[in-house]
């Protein structure tokens, strides 16, 4: 009697989808600057839609595996992103999500969360995602019988996620010709994992990390580290280099990639890193931290003058 076989598994699962994502050359924003290379990540192309979630999977695949996540709902602070990743994988999985969210984050985001079901609890604007976070603390040390609290800005899971992931993808990706690479600074996982491998693929690799100019800023997720409560995960000893950037550059940047690179893509930008450096012929790598579909609402798609940013 012959025995019934498994049938092969067709497609791939939500979490087999994160990660892979493409390395895309810029043609017409370096014309300003010919002698450089400039690629971008791609991150939109995760099934959340953003680079977090990278450092979600990490989070909750390690929570499962060492069974903090037994019976328990996920609770955690988010600016919008890493939410999405968790709700997404919380739909997927069949796990309770609670998101603490500072009320001002864009519509679209909300309406992302509501959609796969999360519980959502918003907290004052004024004091962005370290007044989400505390909120978490709060909610947690009251009832940590209900809940694993992921704490995003100092799992390790997070940036490990991006030293096993990103950084090498971007070497394969690259040829292992990148000089440089740079990124925001949110809860820092990105930069940290990213720039750990890196520096142990070419320690020459230059890693720049940028934030904003002022602690009154509109680039949703970025943390203006000299005023913040500073993520456990984060070393500045890492970065080469730290790189003030302003709200108005980083809208103009997005609205000059949409009409110059055809590519609707977040309000953060690295591309100041090409103009800047000494090398002959640098090849810089930026993220893209997420697509323009979460941002669409702002007011800065409106300004129909011609982008005056120059590289």
């Amino acid at each position: 009697m012959k025995t019934a076989r498994a049938m092969p598994k067709i497609g791939l699962s939500i979490m087999e989808r994160i990660g892979n994502t493409p390395l895309l050359r810029l043609e017409r924003i370096r014309s300003h600057n010919l002698r450089a290379e400039i690629y971008g990540k791609a991150e939109w192309a995760n099934p959340g839609g953003s680079v977090k979630d990278r450092a979600a999977a990490g989070i909750v695949q390690e929570a499962f595996q060492s069974g903090k996540m037994q019976g328990k709902r996920l609770l955690d602070s988010t600016s919008g992103n890493t939410g999405i990743a968790y709700a997404m994988l919380g739909a997927a999985c069949g796990f309770g999500v609670t998101l603490c969210v500072p009320a001002n984050v864009s519509l679209e985001r909300k309406r992302i969360l509501q959609a796969y079901g999360a519980e959502i609890i918003y907290t004052d604007p004024g004091e962005g995602s370290d007044g989400a976070m505390l909120r978490a603390q709060e909610i947690f040390a009251a009832h940590s019988d209900k809940y694993f609290y992921a704490d995003q800005y100092s799992n390790d899971a997070n940036w490990l996620a991006h030293y096993h992931g990103t950084a090498n993808e971007i070497w394969v990706q690259s040829h292992a010709r990148i000089t440089h690479f740079a990124t925001v600074l949110g809860t820092s996982g990105t930069f940290m994992g990213t720039t750990r491998r890196l520096k142990e693929l070419n320690p020459q690799i230059q890693c720049v990390s940028l934030q904003p100019d002022s602690p009154f800023h509109g680039i949703e997720g970025a943390k203006y580290m000299p005023t913040a409560i500073v993520p456990k995960i984060y070393d500045p000893a890492l970065a080469d280099r730290n790189l003030e950037i302003s709200t108005e550059d980083c809208y103009a940047m997005a609205r000059r990639l949409a009409r110059e690179e055809g590519l609707l893509v977040g309000t953060s930008s690295a591309l100041r890193v090409a103009r800047e450096s000494e090398i002959e012929h640098p090849v810089v790598v930026c993220v893209f931290c997420d697509g323009a579909d979460k941002y669409l609402s702002e007011r800065f798609w409106d300004d129909g003058s011609k982008p005056e940013y120059e590289i």
